[in-house]
């Protein structure tokens, strides 16, 4: 079992953050004070262990040149006590705004608030003086003092712009905090944070509207987010601040490297506060597979040298379930939304086409050789040669297609390889491969040979090898080159047949695509009519068949069902919706097997289903978590025990989304020989329900 239950986001390095903006009233921080307090109350009962309010918050932005009157500034004391109280009683840390006088110095500061301590105090370092603002008025910025520690509500507390938090307990949650202008400057103070370890930036802004302004501000906090590895947390004023000559969204954003995981409504009209679960091991296994963020530590590092950190404890909830409220993607190489659907097709067929394009040119081919089963991956390589010769200006003609027909070769895939040959307008031809195959079973003693119903490993890789040697000596014949079919699933697997099989090809268009984007590509084709109406209903007929190697026909007197292949992959290696989603949090980001079940729980848990994707695939399964844990025990198995070898020697191919690659030269090298004990150990302490 866990030390920590399985059932909980922190458990498995997520944190609950909120950022929030309370209705405000100008030069009033009792009222303010009890609004933040109000929603720093609702942060903690969701179980967040960090909110954030805006710039100025407990006195308001606008204030002035009131913030130069003594009696509002001993009031904005004495709400920033109020909060420092009841912070005793939650268990989440407060980032208030507010303005405090330093050595006949006024600073426009954000404090850090914790069981009822001030953890540190940080100053702004910009201070905007141009258009509508005129903070350098009544403010100095955060390098006009060399103070690094003050007195403050009789403690005393760090003071000072190169600060970092970090929550005892969840060593992985660091965070650090710049106010409003500080992330408009050509290089914020929180990327030099970043690069000191912090994993989320805090930015404490006011931000009045104008047209376009929004926008605006997607852009700088998503990229910021991205370029630093990290999540940020833009807080924004909205009602109650003074629309003498400005108005106020109280636009909140969450992003978590260039994703956005939440967004405020604009023009609320009252108090509101949004909530994220960052991925804090995301983040710090990107910092550490991106080798370049920790040669920008060692560039930087007398900046990075400045930072102190400021550990403090926490109270973690712990002690009950709290599932992610983050939306996790079934489908993480698919696009969920049809908005993107186009974008996203149009973007992997171009790499392919494009990477065959180059490969036939710098070869001096025009022809390719391909089998074409009646299956998915086949038809999506067919599809991908098509566009090449159409891009190439020469004939379909020059596509040399071949189906193969062997022992276990279904009716239904034979005609759909006919009629999908004959859309494409390729040059087709047949050749049955079972008079070859019984002459190999022969010279090896095979018992299937002299009439026996033995359909072995031996027996099924016979078929495998017989293709694959048949289309390279077409391809011999033809002056042309293989393509591959073979996907990114299979590979992952290790289903497929080593060397002489479907391994093996010139040039593999399909490496680096899984199968669930090969469904949703061909899916595409099918709804755009790219190969017209009869070639879009072969499509969706191909889309619709049970995927089967077909290689084993149904012994005699079985009573197979009626056009159900005798072999279903995926009784054997599991559902590939399942597997494709254990491929891409194990590969992208290296997680451990408990929290890649964590994640496909929260992903396949209780949900409206909807289409898959939008206006796609009909198929609605649910998993439970012994479903998942089975599975992920499979794929854990062939993944890192038994496959390896044969992606340690894979044709070229070109690499097509984030997701990552499994070629050698590409994202993944690995031993042949490696062990999977470490792996199946994490798997055993899943819960079984």
């Amino acid at each position: 079992m866990m030390d920590k239950p399985f059932f909980n986001l922190y458990s498995h390095d997520f944190a609950r953050v909120a950022v929030a903006s309370p209705r405000c009233k100008v030069a009033d921080p009792a009222f303010n004070a009890q609004q933040t307090i109000a929603l720093a109350r609702q942060a903690a009962g969701q179980g967040a262990v960090l909110v954030a309010f805006p710039e100025l918050g407990l006195s308001a932005y606008t204030c002035d040149d009131l913030f130069h009157q003594r009696a509002l500034l001993d009031a904005c004391l004495g709400a920033l006590a109020d909060v420092v109280a009841a912070s005793s009683e939650l268990p989440l840390a407060m980032i208030v705004g507010v303005p405090l006088r330093l050595n006949h110095t006024l600073f426009n500061c954000a404090v850090v608030v914790a069981g009822g301590r001030i953890l540190g105090v940080v100053p702004k370092s910009y201070l905007p003086n141009y258009g509508e603002f005129y903070e350098m008025r009544q403010f100095s910025p955060a390098d006009n003092t060399a103070v690094t520690q003050i007195g403050l509500l009789g403690q005393d507390v760090p003071f000072g712009p190169e600060q970092l938090f970090e929550i005892e307990g969840l060593p992985l949650f660091r965070f650090h905090v710049e106010i409003c202008e500080d992330v408009w400057v050509p290089v914020p103070p929180s990327s030099f944070a970043a690069l000191a370890g912090a994993t989320v930036l805090v930015n404490l802004s006011a931000s009045n509207i104008v047209v376009g302004k929004s926008g605006y501000r997607h852009q700088l906090v998503g990229q910021q987010s991205a370029r630093c590895v990290a999540a940020y947390l833009y807080t924004s004023a909205g009602l109650g601040e003074s629309t003498t000559d400005m108005g106020w969204d109280g636009q909140s954003l969450i992003y978590e490297k260039g994703d956005m995981l939440a967004e405020s409504q604009r023009f609320l009209q009252d108090s509101h506060i949004i909530f994220a679960d960052v991925d804090l091991e995301r983040l710090a296994q990107d910092r550490m597979h991106a080798t370049t963020f920790a040669q920008s530590v060692r560039r930087h590092a007398d900046e990075v040298a400045k930072f102190r950190i400021q550990r403090f404890p926490l109270a973690l909830p712990l002690e009950r379930d709290l599932p992610l409220q983050r939306l996790v993607e079934r489908f993480p190489y698919v696009p969920a939304s049809s908005a993107r659907r186009d974008e996203r097709c149009t973007e992997v067929y171009n790499i392919q086409v494009q990477a065959l394009l180059q490969r036939l040119q710098s070869s001096g081919h025009e022809k390719v050789v391909i089998g074409i089963s009646g299956g998915l991956d086949s038809t999506h390589a067919l599809l991908v040669c098509a566009k090449a010769m159409d891009r190439l200006g020469l004939p379909r003609t020059n596509i040399l297609a071949y189906t193969m027909p062997g022992f276990a070769t279904s009716e239904r895939t034979l005609r759909q390889a006919r009629d999908l040959m004959a859309a494409v307008g390729c040059t087709a031809r047949e050749i049955d491969i079972r008079p070859s195959c019984i002459q190999m079973l022969k010279d090896l003693g095979h018992p299937y040979a002299e009439g026996k119903e033995e359909y072995d490993v031996t027996f099924e890789n016979v078929q495998a090898g017989e293709r694959t040697s048949h289309l390279f000596r077409l391809a011999n014949h033809n002056h042309a080159i293989v393509i591959g079919t073979g996907d990114l699933s299979e590979l992952a697997l290790g289903w497929c047949t080593y060397g002489v099989g479907d391994h093996m090809s010139h040039y593999n268009v399909n490496a680096s695509v899984p199968k669930t984007l090969i469904s949703h590509l061909v899916r595409w084709v099918a709804d755009t009519k790219q190969i017209g109406d009869t070639g879009s209903d072969v499509l969706i007929q191909v889309l619709e068949t049970e995927i089967s190697p077909e290689l084993v026909p149904a012994k005699t007197g079985t009573g197979k069902e009626e056009g159900k292949p005798a072999q279903v992959t995926e009784n054997f290696i599991g559902p590939y919706e399942l597997q494709d989603f254990n491929l891409y949090y194990i590969l992208r980001y290296g997680f451990t097997p408990t929290k890649v079940a964590f994640l496909a729980y929260s992903a396949w848990r209780d949900r409206d289903l909807g289409p898959w994707p939008e206006g796609g695939n009909p198929a609605r399964n649910q998993y439970d978590l012994a479903a998942i844990k089975k599975n992920l025990g499979i794929f854990l198995w062939r993944f890192f025990k038994t496959s390896q070898f044969k992606r340690s020697c894979v044709p070229n191919g070109p690499k097509v989304g984030n997701g990552g690659s499994l070629s050698p030269r590409g994202d993944w090298r690995a031993p042949s020989d490696s062990e999977a004990t470490v792996w199946m150990e994490q798997l055993a302490r899943i819960p079984d329900n």
